[in-house]
């Protein structure tokens, strides 16, 4: 077989992700050697092995000496695994074929450059056109030099998220909920914090409207319910965190494949500038939040959000103690107050619509 029929090959083994990695990549890769391939592999969920380590892992031993085909440059850092680039060079190929640079800026040619330094002779190009469109969108990720965020909440017209019993279905009406359920599929990811999984156990989910977004759960105490919808299915979730000591529940979220990344916090708060940062290191760059009062004061504070939905449905619930969308410790001076430039309002069934842009 020549380069192209093998570079086919990873690239059938890539598509074999397809829907299942979001937001990373699909990649696939094979290691050949003495006219037979002896490896393959294709990175097969969020969280999982990339495709470079699963076909080494296949080629054992054997894997000295060989070639391997990967559509997309092997990665140089630390992500959910470590650096592929290191377990190339362990494993002794001789030689690498690259569909593609990797866009992302953290890698981008990195990779490519570390595999030379250690004598890895270097191909690129092949089925360059047919990769270059298969990972279109995900290209396109990086072409914005921030986060993109977005906070969504529907209140009541005095402005309430729930009643005093914490009881909140439904504010807004159903033509609203499924105009959300169809917006979460533009955003790689969709973030609560652990009270709104406590209190509603949601899935957050677009219900069937296209794409899921990565969940996203801010826990510090690692509290999240074992029984909670969004550690029983399929769909990934990523739990940040800054709790270690709750090893066993650690190692039982892993076994179900969900993600954790592991931050400091301070008085049992996570800053969102840190956690926006390591989630672009997974590759989410646009994140819709969809939490309580507290998250959304924790995001507006450090100063994150760009734009805010709101849903103005025409109830009263009334209550000082009932719950509003954006609590915390709150600005004191009106003067002082966070301000929004309106760039959208409209009517959706009995709810009114308002989008706007947050100006710090």
């Amino acid at each position: 077989m020549n380069e192209k029929e093998l570079m086919k090959i990873a690239f059938k083994l890539a598509k074999q992700g397809k829907e299942k990695t979001f937001p990373n990549p699909n990649v696939g890769a094979i290691v050949y050697k003495n006219g037979k391939i002896i490896g393959k592999g294709y990175h097969r969920y969020f969280g999982d092995l990339h495709a470079e380590i699963h076909a080494l892992k296949q080629a054992g031993n054997e894997a000295k000496d060989s070639t391997l085909f990967v559509t997309l440059e092997p990665c140089s850092h630390y992500g959910k695994t470590p650096p592929c680039v290191d377990a190339i060079i362990k494993a002794g190929i001789k030689e690498v074929f690259v569909g593609i640079k990797d866009p992302n800026p953290m890698v981008n040619g990195k990779g490519i450059e570390v595999l030379k330094k250690h004598g890895i002779k270097i191909y690129t190009g092949i089925m360059k056109k047919d990769l270059e469109r298969f990972y279109e969108d995900y290209s396109k990720r990086f072409t914005e030099k921030k986060s993109y965020v977005v906070l969504k909440y529907a209140m009541t017209l005095d402005g309430k998220i729930a009643t005093t019993t914490g009881n909140s279905k439904w504010i807004s009406s159903i033509k609203s909920r499924q105009w959300v359920h169809n917006f979460r599929t533009k955003f790689d990811g969709i973030l609560v914090g652990v009270n709104t999984i406590i209190n509603d156990d949601p899935l957050l989910t677009s219900h069937n409207h296209g794409r899921n977004p990565v969940r996203i759960v801010i826990d510090p105490g690692l509290d999240i319910p074992l029984v909670s919808k969004i550690l029983n299915d399929d769909i990934p979730v990523v739990i940040i965190h800054s709790n270690l000591r709750k090893k066993r529940k650690i190692v039982e979220i892993q076994n179900r494949r969900k993600y954790l990344i592991h931050l400091n916090s301070q008085k049992g708060m996570i800053s969102f500038k840190k956690i926006i940062e390591a989630l672009r290191k997974i590759s989410i760059f646009s994140i819709l939040i969809e939490g309580g009062g507290f998250t959304a004061w924790s995001a507006l504070k450090d100063g994150v959000v760009d734009e805010i939905i709101t849903f103005v449905s025409p109830k009263i619930i009334g209550g000082k103690d009932a719950i509003t969308p954006v609590e915390g410790e709150g600005i004191k001076k009106v003067k002082n107050a966070i301000k929004t430039k309106i760039l959208e309002y409209k009517r959706i069934d009995e709810d009114i619509f308002i989008r706007s842009k947050v100006i710090y």
